[in-house]
């Protein structure tokens, strides 16, 4: 039943917003060029990794020796915007249609992460990812990591079609108020680096 409404909602949602998805992706071919999708590998469901679409908010300036300059030196007003309304994340439909991804579920994280979790945390793995999950209505991002990987191991031990449509509630509501959108002092969200 998740899967076939994944589909449905993913499909209708592409079409929907279609004129939505082109307006960003013209003002982001103006403001930063090309590309105009961001695309990483994250890990999913049972640690499989896929590689996971949004649409770019930072620009490419770099130093004089050529190396990319830190995060809050390359997102603009505009790119904040983008992330802030959560327009950023529009292409992962695509990774729902796909079955990558699942509307709702543990965020998928970086690879590199991987080796860092605890037995308990690395259980957020056996159910599919998701655009938003109840770390998300519950903070976003502006909660610390293990808060966040005690809201993902609730979310695997009690979801239900009934919570699923719950977390989608909420999570409109809180794109709409513009909710923890990042962490003190970060452009998002400090790097995990393993539980005490």
């Amino acid at each position: 039943m998740k899967r076939l409404f994944d589909i449905i909602l993913s499909i209708f949602l592409m079409v929907l917003l279609s004129p939505l998805f082109i307006i960003v992706s013209i003002l982001i071919y103006i403001k930063m060029g090309r590309p105009i999708l961001f695309r990483q590998v994250r890990a999913g469901f049972n640690e499989k990794l896929f590689t996971i679409y949004k649409f770019r908010t930072m620009s490419d300036i770099r130093d004089e020796s050529g190396k990319l300059l830190p995060d809050d030196k390359r997102l603009d007003k505009f790119g904040k915007f983008i992330r802030a309304t959560s327009l950023d994340e529009l292409p992962q439909l695509l990774n729902v249609l796909k079955g990558d991804m699942s509307f709702v579920g543990p965020r998928p994280l970086l690879v590199e992460y991987l080796p860092l979790y605890s037995r308990e945390q690395r259980r957020r793995h056996t159910v599919k990812p998701g655009i938003t999950g109840l770390a998300q209505i519950n903070g976003r991002n502006a909660i610390d990591w293990d808060s966040r990987f005690r809201y993902d191991i609730e979310y695997v031990d009690n979801h239900s079609f009934i919570l699923d449509l719950k977390i989608l509630w909420r999570t409109l509501l809180k794109v709409i108020k513009r909710d923890g959108v990042s962490a003190d002092n970060h452009v998002t969200v400090e790097k995990f680096r393993g539980s005490n």
